[in-house]
């Protein structure tokens, strides 16, 4: 019996072994205001890629056709809900880490948060101060990188 793994699996295996990628690919939600851009200022330094998705639809649309370090969605998009986002997203792909924002992160939410192994949770506004250092500390942990340290 040979058994596939998805390319989301064989790069947490390669994680696991300290293999190391070049390309850095991070996902995140789409959004009206300076969001992708403050995030871009972030990641380019870094030569890390942003791709950015609209709703769940294109969330999964592009986890299957690249490698994705980790998912940065929002909870409050007009679009689509954040967990439920995630929750489709763990069907098919539940080791790829996410992060969730959100302006109301209320206790129930965390709980939820918690049941779909969301990374972090971050208030809004987003300080990216607060946001690449959970970025960091998810890269040292989940593939020992340090490409977002300080």
């Amino acid at each position: 019996m040979v058994a596939h793994m998805s390319e989301a699996d064989e790069g947490a295996v390669e994680a696991a072994r300290g293999v190391w990628e070049p390309e850095v690919n991070v996902l995140a939600s789409e959004a009206s205001w300076a969001w992708p851009e403050a995030l871009r200022d972030v990641f380019r330094p870094r030569g890390v890629n942003l791709l950015v998705a609209g709703n769940a639809d294109e969330f999964v649309h592009i986890i299957e056709r690249k490698r994705i370090h980790t998912a940065i969605v929002d909870m409050d998009s007009g679009v689509s809900n954040g967990l439920a986002t995630i929750r489709i997203i763990r069907m098919d792909y539940p080791s790829i880490p996410c992060i969730l924002l959100s302006s109301a992160a209320g206790e129930s939410l965390l709980g939820k948060a918690l049941r779909l192994d969301v990374f972090s949770v971050i208030d809004k506004p987003v300080n990216m101060g607060v946001l690449r250092a959970q970025l960091h500390r998810l890269f040292i942990k989940r593939y020992n990188s340090y490409i977002f340290a300080e």
